[in-house]
């Protein structure tokens, strides 16, 4: 078992001394004195599973363990995920690495092998690989086809109360906008979302369905109370402007005045391809609609131009600096793990924003990117009370050994504690070995 580096002491109450936390995630931390990276040193008091203080070093006299200026975040939210097609990648690899060889490739494993026992044993992989490195709250996208349905939303709705008091457990429905506008079905899909307590959603790319599709998605989430979730425009190829198209629905429905949580868009990639002028109406519009969005850099880099036998030239992110200068809310998160959208992945949030620091330049200055994969993803997907480190808060906390951005970022810091209701909990990644029975 691995506990991580901090031994912690075993009373109710105690403080983590001499940390360094970064000033925009500890709220009401106006009394931290931030440096020019925006980090402070502080302490931690824990009570009973809570956190009661977050202080200067040294206001309060209470047992403690020194961290030696360590820094120490807020357990992560991972809002856009694949939990049902994680970890096929043994008996469903990508053929050439591109993204119509994953659409086919993960069809056809679907149809022949995604049974209820299937999918519990790769997603409850999946969830312990999370859990260990020290996320708390995760929403997935569920593909939502034919018999599909049926198998994996009671299945979510199960395993979201197996987990409960670990990780914070959301889904999406997902399909393709051409399958969505099929007659009937997003009548089946509200009922079977209401019943298991889940979000609508789909995939939105130019096709003759899109526009008709968009005004039946809105009109049934608007009539079933039901949240929005789309990927949109997962391509390179810049006439696809279905984010526009999104956003001037959320606009004509008036979605946001009428009292619902944020749209969330995630990939948006053809916009970055798209002209200065064409890209900012766009973003003008995602800004006055309301919209959250979530960038995928990994997924993104290893589906987006590929050609074999020649070095990628466009790499798949989107316009996340321009966005957050509008006010729009931004997000990375996972993506895919391990199928053939993304050979690679193990749902560790803190690779996704070591990758995405680099990949997006979060940093000269970090300013408060590190909302994207904690404050700000609660915030927009409705997880209460995860995110910040602050008085009130859960004791939810991932300590490390780096004290500073370069040497957090600069390794995998895989002796990290992770700390549940103020408890050090055992580290321990699952064993790959725990899924060879689903292909052997």
């Amino acid at each position: 078992m691995g506990f991580g580096y901090v031994a912690l002491p075993p009373v109710e109450r105690y403080r983590l001394a001499n940390v360094t936390v970064p000033v925009v995630l500890a709220r009401n931390g106006g009394e931290l004195a931030g440096n020019g990276d925006g980090l402070a040193r502080a302490d931690i008091v824990i009570a009973s599973g809570r956190i009661e203080a977050v202080t200067p070093p040294g206001a309060t006299a209470v047992e403690a363990v020194d961290l030696d200026g360590g820094m120490v975040f807020p357990c992560f939210v991972d809002a856009h995920t694949h939990l049902d097609k994680g970890h096929i990648w043994p008996r469903a690899a990508n053929p050439d690495g591109t993204f119509p060889g994953a659409l086919e490739t993960v069809g056809a494993d679907r149809a022949a092998n995604w049974s209820e026992a299937d999918v519990r044993a790769r997603m409850t992989f999946a969830l312990k690989s999370a859990y260990a490195h020290g996320t708390a709250a995760i929403r997935t996208h569920i593909d939502s086809v034919a018999d599909q349905i049926d198998i994996s939303w009671p299945l979510l709705a199960e395993v979201r109360e197996e987990w409960r008091g670990r990780i914070d457990l959301q889904g999406s429905s997902l399909c393709g906008i051409d399958t969505a506008v099929e007659p009937g079905y997003f009548d089946r899909m509200a009922g079977m979302l209401k019943r298991h307590g889940g979000g609508l959603g789909c995939v939105t790319y130019m096709s003759p369905s899109l526009p008709g599709g968009l005004e039946a998605i809105f009109r049934t989430a608007l009539d079933n109370g039901l949240r929005l979730d789309f990927h949109v425009d997962e391509t390179m190829d810049p006439a696809a402007h279905s984010l526009r198209l999104i956003a001037e629905a959320a606009i004509r429905f008036d979605w946001r005045g009428q009292g619902n949580g944020r749209i969330v868009v995630g990939h948006c990639c053809s916009v970055a391809v798209q002209p200065e002028d064409e890209a900012a109406r766009t973003l003008d519009l995602v800004a006055k609609a309301g919209l959250a969005v979530v960038s995928l850099p990994m997924c993104n880099m290893y589906l987006q131009d590929r050609q074999a036998g020649r070095t990628p030239r466009r790499r798949g992110v989107t316009l996340l600096h321009e966005m957050k200068a509008r006010g729009i809310p931004v997000i990375v998160s996972s993506d895919n793990t391990r199928d053939p959208f993304y050979a690679y992945g193990d749902l560790d949030m803190l690779e996704v924003y070591r990758q995405a620091t680099r990949i997006l330049h979060f940093d000269h200055p970090v300013a408060d990117w590190p909302m994207t994969v904690t404050g700000t993803p609660a915030d927009v997907c409705g997880f209460e009370g995860r995110g910040m480190v602050g008085a009130g808060q859960p004791a939810d906390l991932v300590a490390f050994r780096g004290r500073t951005w370069t040497e957090l970022l600069s390794r995998p810091e895989a002796d990290r504690t992770v700390i549940r209701a103020g408890r050090a909990i055992d580290t321990s990644l699952p064993d790959y070995r725990e899924l060879d029975h689903l292909w052997s």
